[in-house]
């Protein structure tokens, strides 16, 4: 967003001609009366070259003087911004004419706070918030709910329907109580920008009849915040929606005008309390503290009816007999005298809410037909867990801005706090992988959201990848994780807030880029669509090619087409295995001792999806290849069947490992430590029994399937038969759930890597992995795609890995075996997570491999909502 005003060092500097043309001194003619008097004219001239200098060198001095000053105020001000904050030095790709216009508007106000059960926002910096709170009950006690968190215990709640636009239904199940919160967003003549939005509330109760006073009222608090501090205006100090709808209004620059209404056909009664404040994170407390002063003043469950002066947040109360229903409109542009406030809040509620949102919700599932086409290929049960699994993917996307903070160890010329620096301010538009876990977003985990959200509607993803690829940095770095802003940092301890510059994360935006790619090379675009998808790859190509190079330069390894993932402690005496977290991997195994000669098998094939992609590419926008970006000879490399078994190739077993520094004599065992004389505490520390030695790392899991995934072994070698083997051996990874994560022989097998970490990629199934496991098999089930190429003499019959050429199919001899097993594990993934999503309401971070329940973090509808891909069978190239 910022950064762009910087300025440059040639720009802070005046060329020797430019100050000599400045000199007034330089071009002054000499006088010629002067020369009749020399004697009495003399003194007088030298006064005023006296006064001039004497003028020159106080202005001199008092600019020396303010610049010491200044730096004794500002010690830690450089003249340089460091590189790591320096943003990437070409046009952004969200300043393309594609992403403003009506594409902007339209997507201005959304449910883009993922992290409350219900919040919108407007994208923008500093916006107008709005969200939903309700009191709770369980075990007798009130509780207020607001942030989407696993305390509070709901049975369950999500999107059951969502379009990423206008239109959302979600079902919350808390005790007793369910609530259904409905979200409508209007465009008509008369709105301000951005258009109007709605939202119902309907709350039910699973008993008709309740015997205790406090299950049987509701109170439910729906607020509007401003970000920028301007202050908002209460509609009447005594509310009563039965003589008038409005609550409240404001003006802003952006929409204008704008007022925030409420009706309802029930007996309601409406309370309300003001604040002022900048630490709207913080808002949930405010509203407990007002009850809780209420309640022990008067005994009663309400907001004070009071405000702050001139408050910029604005709570309503809403308490009513369970079952209620109420409609709140927001209209905006009400300051012009043609805005038709009534009859747009008219068409907002009631009724005419009721006809638009059923026919956007049959809007929605014809859609979700077109886009997946499942009708015939599915079970009702499977139908509602994939609506499901769309609707929350795209009902979690967010709007953030603020500043990542940086990690710079060892620079003192930085100062401050642990020398971390401040990333430049900026927005990001994502999806996140889970609510009430993760809401916030993450590099790797984006790429495999995308795989969805471009099928669905490929303007929003387009949106999404542009937001993150304009995070890039001028050395071609992305930081992983994004926690911007107050709301996003309050979710995340402070230690792990600081992102690490030498660390990467798997460059998964190039599977949505690849797919992207090939559909437009088929034409399956309309025009419009592949004039936009052209024009976005024009302007990202030089950040796609800068990222490409960062991860090609940072973690390449000794060995030519070799690299590591940066990033693991080399000193630490708590972890069984040091984790590899920039690999996305966490505490999957690798060597035991990490050093500069480890050859990471994954990391090599997320190199050459890059690589083949960064090809792909430069073929749809006809680039010439220049020396050191020749991507096709690159992604040649990188997929030599001969080069990849010389170095990451078991002969014997057939499998592929990582390579490096390594002994499988490392345990956990209790140390005691004595404190003082007479207290001993124990510890769980590490180990090594045995000197480790450059050698593979004999794990056999995910990361041995790469090159599988990556289709880079010919359909007729028989290490393809030994994948299969190790694919469908119940003792290796197969289970009627999905395949486990890790091998049931491995020695680190579902063992802990400290105290406090239990396993996570040591056994558990993951649905990220199995998406691109069963995609290969998908691909090898169907008959090998091979190239021909014709020379002058002969015809030669090659691999084909999605390059040029005359391209015919031939059978393979192990297609029926991975036929089989691609039917098998793909029955098994989809019945193991739509029964989950049944009987416990939610999709899962990740599986038990033992009973195939859900485990991790719930609401996980990032990664494991590509569920509704394996339903449908899409898999891109295949």
């Amino acid at each position: 967003m910022s950064g762009n005003g910087r300025r440059t060092t040639r720009s802070r500097t005046k060329s020797a001609a430019d100050a000599d043309g400045d000199d007034p001194l330089r071009n002054t003619k000499p006088n010629p009366k002067l020369r009749k008097d020399r004697n009495r004219a003399h003194n007088s001239i030298l006064f005023d070259v006296n006064l001039k200098v004497m003028l020159g060198v106080s202005v001199f001095a008092f600019f020396v003087i303010f610049f010491l000053i200044r730096r004794l105020v500002n010690p830690v001000e450089e003249v340089r911004r460091p590189r790591v904050v320096t943003p990437f030095p070409a046009p952004k790709i969200m300043d393309l004419p594609q992403f403003q216009g009506e594409h902007r508007e339209s997507l201005y106000w959304g449910t883009y706070r993922p992290h409350v059960y219900l919040g919108i926002r407007a994208r923008t910096p500093r916006s107008l918030l709005a969200g939903l709170m309700w009191i709770g009950v369980k075990d007798g006690r009130y509780a207020m709910r607001h942030v989407c968190q696993d305390s509070d215990e709901l049975s369950t709640y999500g999107w059951t329907h969502h379009n990423g636009r206008d239109f959302g239904h979600q079902i919350l199940v808390d005790q007793d109580m369910t609530l259904a919160t409905s979200f409508l967003k209007s465009k008509v003549d008369g709105s301000g920008y951005g258009g109007d939005w709605a939202v119902r509330i309907d709350v039910q109760s699973k008993q008709s009849e309740r015997s205790e006073d406090m299950l049987r009222t509701a109170h439910i608090f729906f607020y509007m915040a401003d970000e920028d501090g301007h202050a908002l205006s209460l509609s009447t100090d005594n509310l009563d929606v039965h003589e008038g709808s409005l609550l409240a209004s404001g003006s802003r620059m952006d929409v204008g005008g704008w007022q925030l209404h409420l009706k309802s056909m029930d007996d309601l009664e409406v309370h309300y309390s003001g604040f002022k404040t900048n630490h709207i994170h913080n808002l949930s407390e405010l509203v407990q503290e007002n009850l809780g002063a209420q309640a022990r003043k008067y005994g009663r469950l309400q907001l004070s009816d009071t405000s702050d002066g001139s408050p910029n947040i604005l709570v309503f109360q809403v308490s009513a007999r369970i079952p209620f229903k109420t409609d709140i409109v927001f209209v905006s542009g009400t300051g012009l005298q043609s805005s038709g406030v009534e009859e747009r809040v008219n068409s907002l509620t009631g009724t005419s809410l009721t006809g638009q949102l059923k026919e956007k919700q049959r809007e929605f599932d014809t859609k979700f037909e077109k886009s997946f086409n499942l009708a015939d290929k599915l079970d009702s049960e499977s139908m509602i867990a994939g609506k499901a699994a769309i609707g929350n993917m795209l009902g979690g996307i967010g709007y953030f801005y603020g500043q990542s903070k940086i990690s710079l160890p060892g620079n003192p010329n930085l100062g401050g706090l642990n020398n971390f620096i401040s990333y430049w301010p900026a927005e990001l538009y994502t999806a996140v992988p889970s609510r009430p876990f993760f809401p916030r977003g993450f590099l790797w985990d984006e790429g495999f959201h995308q795989l969805l959200i471009w099928r669905w509607d490929v303007h929003i993803s387009l949106d999404i990848i542009g937001h993150w690829l304009d995070l890039m940095n001028i050395d071609g770095w992305i930081p992983r994780e994004q926690i911007l802003g107050a709301e996003a940092r309050s979710k995340v301890p402070e230690e792990f807030i600081p992102q690490h510059p030498t660390n990467g994360n798997p460059p998964t935006l190039f599977l949505a880029l690849r797919d992207i790619v090939h559909s437009l090379k088929q034409n399956k675009f309309i025009s419009t669509e592949s004039k936009e998808i052209s024009s976005f790859l024009e302007r990202a190509y030089v950040r796609l090619e800068a990222w490409f190079q960062w991860f090609n330069t940072t973690q390449s390894g000794k060995e030519m087409s070799s690299y590591y993932w940066h990033g693991r402690d080399v000193t630490t005496t708590r972890e069984l295995n040091p984790k590899t977290l920039s690999s996305g991997l966490d505490d999957y195994p690798r060597a035991s001792h990490p050093s500069e000669d480890e050859r990471h098998l994954d990391l090599r094939c997320w190199m050459y999806l890059a690589s083949d992609c960064m090809h792909s590419i430069a073929e749809v926008l006809d680039k010439d290849t220049k020396p050191g970006k020749d991507y096709g000879a690159t992604a040649k490399l990188l997929s030599d069947f001969q080069i990849l078994n010389q170095m990451h190739l078991d002969d014997k077993y057939g499998a592929y490992f990582d390579f490096g520094n390594h002994t499988e004599k490392v345990r956990l065992h209790w140390k005691e430590n004595m404190v003082g004389h007479n207290h001993a505490t124990r510890e769980l520390v590490r180990e090594v029994l045995e000197r480790p030695e450059l050698r593979l790392v004999p794990h056999v899991g995910y990361v041995s399937l790469f090159p599988f995934m990556g289709r880079i072994i010919p359909p007729e070698s028989w290490i393809l038969e030994k994948q299969l083997d190790l694919i469908s051996n119940q003792s290796i990874l197969w289970t009627d759930y999905g395949l486990r994560s890790l091998s049931k022989t491995s020695s680190l097998y579902m063992k802990r890597n400290t105290e406090h970490d239990p396993p996570y990629w040591r056994g558990p199934i993951w649905m990220n992995m199995n998406y691109m496991i069963l995609s290969a098999l998908h691909h090898y089930s169907k008959g090998i795609t091979r190239q021909l190429i014709q020379t002058k003499r002969t015809t030669k019959k090659i691999f084909y890995n999605k390059s040029f050429g005359l391209i015919v199919t031939e059978d393979g001899p192990y297609r029926d075996k991975a036929r089989a097993i691609y039917d098998d594990l793909r029955g098994n993934l989809i019945r193991n997570v739509v029964r989950n999503y049944h009987q416990t309401g939610f999709l899962w971070e990740q599986y038990d491999q033992r009973k195939g329940k859900g485990k991790g973090a719930r609401v996980f509808t990032g990664w494991t909502a590509l569920v509704v891909l394996m339903m449908a069978e899409a898999y891109g190239e295949s």
